[in-house]
């Protein structure tokens, strides 16, 4: 008998030898025990986790004729011949290789006939993402509603690939990736069946390595198992996969909790000269400081860092010598560091900055506040409050609020024959309230007239233009009408309601009071209406677009709206 490698020789032959996927399993046992098998499936997951052989344990499951309903008895002509892959009734088609639409007809020209000695004909079609949306929609129908006799089982390593079309009439899996632990247990079953002289520590390696899959975890072994002579070293399996061991790694973080900037350096030129890879050492190191980060944070739980019991201790030890500050900015100058090497042609040169930064770096301390300037700030805490309230308010805002100090007053007809008097008028004034209620509803003699405000008219249109040009567009379509008691009023034609409202909302408002009090030194309040009464031909005349457009061509205005 030819020699079989070890990712197919223990390949799983039961719902009970599949290794980490659990809740797929107990969903398909189910199922099968209740009778409520769909025609179809999707398994969905990363590579190596156990979706082929899954499918194929199902296909048994189905067309087994001695087992029970969830265990195939692996000796009856059909278990042995789906073992073997050579099943008229089970069917394994590659995806990659029969994407078009011309083997899809053909599938659906094959699915009419019934299998052949078991009682379901199965189809699994690996890497199904590889199908042309043609050979998709080809397949819709038949998938939709096949015959009773046939069940599909899709499998894909990228479901978001596959149209939506195909989902909707598929009950999806997820197969997750394996965990640590479940892949060194594995891998023991499979060292000790075959009679291996390897290291715990060995194992750990190959698993982590194999990123949660368990097929290129027992690639890995088996390459190992031929490679070495006698039992298996850590160094041999480092050798050969290029890793970084735990123990460079605990070696030059404590070296760096020792701020010994000459044994850190030392260390990393150890690794180079032994030709590892710095990117592989960088990335590793990142791993061990978010390892670190997780074990201070949880108390080392080995589910959360996905490593053995031992190395987990010995994680949750060294965390111990730094704060969670110092571990995250450890990790952030590391990150740093990945970024950088991708503008520069050497790797070494930022790393060894990087770890020296490390090694000098200090904690810094910040002093506790006294109590005595606590408690000066509890108790101007309002005030401060009301002052961050100040600071943040618009500018244009705050400019209207602030009082208007200088006023403009009619010229004094006379010459003043007691001076001493006003100020004292002046002075008594401000602090008899009932006055001052007077006063503010008393409607004060407006210093600028209606003519002046539409000979400066365009002045206004100017200067708001500088500020907000869409307010002196809007604002130019209408005109001043009149102006009583400070309240200057705007009116626009029936037509241009929009921009009445928009000029009534209320920052625009206190733009335009601003523009005109820089004008007339005046405080006005502005308001619009609608109105029938349009602009006459003489205001459209001055207009400098107008102006500008008449001089161009040599005409005149009609008619001005």
């Amino acid at each position: 008998m030819s020699y079989q490698v070890f990712a197919l020789k223990w390949r799983p032959r039961d719902f009970d030898e599949v290794v980490g996927q659990g809740p797929v399993i107990t969903a398909l046992k189910n199922a099968l025990e209740k009778d409520k098998l769909a025609h179809a499936y999707l398994f969905a997951g990363p590579r190596g986790v156990g979706k082929t052989s899954t499918a194929r344990i199902l296909a048994k499951t189905l067309n087994c004729k001695d087992g029970s309903i969830l265990k195939p008895c692996q000796k009856c002509a059909s278990c042995i011949e789906i073992s073997k892959g050579c099943s008229l009734d089970v069917i394994e088609i590659d995806g990659a290789s029969n994407r078009g639409i011309d083997e899809i007809r053909t599938l659906r020209e094959n699915v009419k006939f019934a299998p052949v000695q078991g009682k379901f004909k199965v189809y699994i079609i690996d890497e199904v993402h590889q199908i042309t949306p043609d050979g998709f929609n080809a397949l819709l129908k038949t998938l939709e509603e096949p015959p009773p006799y046939v069940k599909f089982i899709f499998a894909t390593t990228h479901p978001h690939k596959i149209i939506p079309t195909i989902l909707s009439r598929c009950q999806r899996l997820d197969f997750r990736r394996i965990s640590l632990t479940e892949l060194i247990k594995q891998l023991e079953y499979v060292v000790k069946e075959e009679k291996i002289a390897i290291d715990k520590e060995v194992l750990s390696v190959i698993a982590k390595s194999s990123d949660g899959s368990l097929r290129d975890a027992e690639s890995v072994l088996d390459q190992l198992a031929s490679f070495s002579e006698g039992k298996i070293s850590l160094s041999e399996v480092v050798s050969l996969l290029g890793t970084i061991e735990q123990e460079a790694l605990f070696g030059i973080t404590d070296k760096l909790i020792q701020k010994d900037v000459l044994a850190v350096l030392g260390l990393l030129n150890n690794i180079i000269d032994e030709g590892k890879d710095i990117s592989v050492f960088l990335s590793s190191l990142i791993e061990h400081f978010r390892n670190l980060m997780i074990a201070k944070a949880t108390k080392a739980d080995a589910k959360l860092i996905d490593l053995p019991e031992d190395t987990c201790v010995k994680l949750l030890k060294q965390s111990q010598a730094f704060s969670m500050e110092e571990i995250l900015n450890a990790f952030n100058i590391l990150v740093n560091t990945q970024e950088m090497s991708k503008r520069m042609s050497s790797l070494r040169i930022p790393l060894e900055v990087s770890l020296v930064r490390l090694a000098h770096g200090k904690k810094e301390i910040l002093a506790p506040a006294p109590a005595s300037a606590l408690a000066s700030v509890q108790k101007h805490a309002p005030l401060i409050k009301e002052l961050v309230k100040e600071s943040i308010k618009e500018p244009v805002k705050e400019l209207v609020k602030e009082p208007v100090k200088e006023i403009v007053k009619e010229p004094i007809k006379e010459p003043v024959k007691e001076p001493v008097k006003e100020p004292v008028k002046e002075e008594i004034i401000p602090f008899e309230e009932e006055k001052v209620e007077k006063m503010e509803f008393a409607p004060a003699p407006c210093a600028v007239s209606l003519d002046n405000i539409k000979d400066g008219w365009q002045s206004i249109i100017d200067n708001l233009s500088k500020i907000k040009m869409s307010i002196a567009t809007y604002l130019n379509e209408g005109s001043p009408i009149s102006l009583e008691a400070n309240i200057l009023v705007i009116a626009f034609p029936k037509s241009f309601s929009l921009h009445k409202e928009v000029l009534e909302e209320n920052n625009n408002r206190v733009i335009i009071e601003k523009s005109i009090f820089e004008l007339f030194s005046v405080n006005l309040r502005v308001n619009f209406i609608l109105s029938r009464e349009v602009k006459g031909k003489e205001d459209s005349q001055k207009h400098p677009f107008v102006k500008s457009a008449l001089d161009m061509f040599g005409g005149r205005v009609i008619n001005s709206v």
